[in-house]
């Protein structure tokens, strides 16, 4: 019976001493230590992201290994090569395939030619972009995200991508301008037809 009264009264002053205002305060500051930093934790996340979402699959110009095409670490999401040109092909094979180049930043198909963008935070790249231009680009199709502009062209799946979260998005922006700036200026689409553009 006496542990019984020993354990209640432990319990008691346990209470009583975490619902004192000194202890809430003492709670409330380690509260506020282990809330990560937003600016941080939101630069973490577009890191995952960009890493998990194919982004360097087709941004990121390649090296050959032994293991096949590697990511250039030096050219990380910088885009199509400005001073790599393509190689020849047969253009009417290609009106039934889709055709990537060997670092797979560039790809022919029914639409015309289209060049991976760079997505360094050089002024060649997004440098220069606003948040809502990038919100705009994937959720919208928009090249550069301004209106009156062509639609982003295959194989950018932005029509996958418009579906995540736009916290999802702002994440992956908001990392993107925190990786190496490469000046890269990546040449501009070979429409095979004129394009609309209205994106759909």
């Amino acid at each position: 019976m006496k542990k019984c009264y020993l354990v209640f009264s432990m319990l008691g002053i346990i209470l009583i001493a975490c619902n004192s205002p000194k202890q809430k305060e003492i709670a409330k500051a380690v509260v506020a230590k282990a809330e990560p930093n937003t600016v941080v934790d939101r630069v973490t996340r577009g890191k995952q992201l960009v890493a998990s979402i194919g982004c360097n699959d087709c941004h990121s110009p390649k090296i050959m290994t032994e293991r096949g095409p590697e990511v250039d670490a030096e050219r990380r999401l910088s885009g199509h090569p400005s001073q790599e040109n393509l190689p020849p092909y047969d253009k009417e094979t290609s009106k039934s395939y889709v055709l990537f180049t060997m670092g797979l930043t560039a790809t022919v198909g029914p639409w015309g030619t289209s060049f991976a963008a760079n997505l360094t935070p050089d002024e060649t790249g997004i440098g220069n972009w606003s948040e809502a231009q990038f919100l705009k680009a994937i959720k919208e199709g928009k090249f550069k995200g301004m209106d009156n502009t062509r639609p982003l062209l295959p194989p950018m799946p932005w029509t996958e991508y418009r579906n995540l979260p736009d916290e999802d998005l702002k994440a992956i922006f908001a990392y993107l301008k925190t990786i190496k700036p490469i000046d890269n200026v990546v040449p501009a689409a070979i429409l095979a037809t004129p394009q609309p553009l209205e994106a759909k």
